[in-house]
C-alpha cells in the first residue's frame, strides 16, 4: 500500500500485526528499508512518521486517548513521548505473541475484536486511575481544541501550574504547552478544507496569533506548509486509518 505520512496527534497507538511488517522511515530515509516493526506502540509525537507495508500485513490497531494509555500501559508517558518501542517492554515478555496468535486465529474480524475487548479490559482491570485534576485538565484543554493556556488551566483546575505541568508530564507524556499545540494543528487540519476564505482566516478560526504562526506550526508538526498539506489530505480518504474521533492521523505521502 502507499506510504503514509503520520502526523502528529493527541493519540497513543498500539499496533500489532501479522504478515509482513510496517517499515517505518526517518527523515531522508524513504528509499532505505527502513526500520521493520510487526508490532509497535507509539506515544504522542511533535513530528511525523513515514511508514507502509510492503505486501501482505495484517495488523489491528488501537489508538488511545493519552490517558486511555496511561490506564492500560501503567508507565509514566514521557517515557513514551516521541518513542516507538515494541510492546513487550511495557506489557511483559512474549505477551505480544500470544495476543497476535490470538487474533490471527480468529475466524472473523467480529470475533478480533471480541479478542481486543478482553485484553484491554484485562489491562484497564489492572492498571492506575488517573488523576481527577489531570482528567479535568485534558477534558477542557480538548475541548477548546488547545485553546487554553497553563495559567487557564490552574486557575480552573485549582492546581499550580508546576504541579499541573508534572501531572500532564507523568500521565499524558508531553508539556501542555506541547500538547496544546497538537490540538490546535489538528484543529486547523481537519476543518473543513475552503470553508475559509484564506489561511489567516483559518489560522484566526483554530487560535493562531497569525498567518505566520499557523506556517511555523504546519512545518514544525508536519514539515510541510499548510498548502501542501491539505493537498495531501484531499487526496486521502478519512478511513479508520486516517482519522480518530475527527482528528486526520495520517496522509497518502505522494
Amino acid at each position: 500500500m502507499p506510504a503514509r505520512l503520520t502526523l502528529p496527534a493527541a493519540t497513543v497507538t498500539l499496533i500489532v500485526g501479522w504478515g509482513d511488517p510496517l517499515h517505518l522511515f526517518g527523515p531522508g530515509e524513504s528509499g532505505t528499508a527502513g526500520d521493520a516493526w510487526y508490532s509497535l506502540v507509539g506515544g504522542l509525537r511533535t513530528s511525523p512518521v513515514l511508514g507502509g507495508y510492503r505486501g501482505s500485513g495484517q495488523a489491528v490497531e488501537v489508538d488511545f486517548t493519552p490517558l486511555g494509555a496511561y490506564m492500560c500501559l501503567g508507565i509514566s508517558m514521557h517515557h513514551l513521548a516521541n518513542e516507538t518501542v515494541h510492546p513487550d517492554e511495557l506489557l511483559g515478555k512474549r505477551w505480544t505473541e500470544r495476543l497476535t496468535q490470538r487474533l490471527a486465529e480468529a475466524p472473523d474480524w467480529e470475533a478480533r475484536w471480541t479478542v481486543l475487548d478482553d485484553v484491554l479490559a484485562s489491562l484497564l482491570a489492572d492498571g492506575p486511575v488517573p488523576s481527577p485534576v489531570v482528567a479535568e485538565a485534558w477534558s477542557r484543554l480538548s475541548a477548546r481544541h488547545g485553546g487554553m493556556t497553563l495559567g487557564e488551566l490552574a486557575g480552573v483546575t485549582g492546581r499550580g501550574s508546576r504541579r499541573l505541568q508534572v501531572l500532564f508530564r507523568e500521565q499524558i507524556g508531553l508539556p501542555l504547552q506541547s500538547v496544546a499545540r497538537i490540538l490546535r494543528f489538528q484543529r486547523a487540519l481537519t476543518l473543513p478544507y475552503g470553508s475559509h476564505g484564506s489561511l489567516a482566516e483559518l489560522a484566526a478560526a483554530c487560535g493562531y496569533y497569525d498567518q505566520a504562526h499557523l506556517n511555523r506550526d504546519f512545518k514544525a508538526l508536519a514539515g510541510l506548509t499548510p498548502a501542501q498539506l491539505c493537498g495531501l489530505a484531499n487526496h486521502t480518504p478519512l478511513d479508520g486509518t486516517a482519522a480518530v474521533e475527527g482528528s486526520r492521523t495520517s496522509v497518502f505521502n505522494r
